[in-house]
């Protein structure tokens, strides 16, 4: 289904949340495709089981070296940390509303959005997110849901969004969908 498809998976160095980088970067594998981690800095990033130190990752390429057009798609792990910290490096910002304007997916779970916020990706756009995100997504201009996986196809791509862990199943299986075409 993603055979050919390099995705990229986008983190700040450190506070993703582990299992919403290593579910969804499985399912990319299993489907065909080549999943990429892409960062502010090149080395290693470190992942959290909420606010405990969880497993490191080496990084395939920084921010730096790579753009929307190397990739076929996007995903936003979360985490409260990881997209706090994302949002506040324009070159992050920056390689995130790429995939925006050139009309590829990208696929964000948890406290991702608020990278999407700072990338003026959400307004007119109907989504999901942790809980404590939806007064930051209105606020923004989007239209927020309580609901397990939503796909935006109201824009200049497709948009993909969870809620939380619980819902990776469901958020890995769409995201793949989308990222399939």
């Amino acid at each position: 289904m993603l055979q050919d498809k390099t995705i990229a998976f986008l983190v700040a160095p450190e506070g993703a949340e582990q299992v919403e980088l290593t579910e969804p970067w499985k399912a990319v594998k299993q489907a065909g495709g080549t999943p990429k981690l892409i960062s502010t800095k090149p080395g290693q990033v470190q992942a959290f089981n909420h606010l405990d130190k969880a497993d490191s990752f080496a990084v395939d390429a920084t921010v730096d070296e790579v753009t929307a057009a190397d990739f076929d798609g996007l995903v936003l792990p979360g985490g409260v940390a990881n997209p706090d910290l994302l949002r506040t490096d324009a070159k992050a910002v920056r390689f995130v509303q790429d995939f925006f304007q050139s009309g590829k997916p990208v696929a964000a779970i948890c406290h991702a959005p608020w990278t999407l916020i700072e990338a003026d990706a959400v307004r007119g756009r109907r989504l999901t997110s942790w809980p404590s995100l939806q007064t930051d997504l209105r606020n923004a201009g989007a239209t927020w849901a309580d609901e397990e996986v939503v796909i935006c196809e109201g824009g200049p791509n497709k948009l993909v969004t969870s809620r939380k862990p619980d819902d990776l199943k469901a958020f890995c299986q769409a995201t793949v969908d989308v990222l399939g075409g």
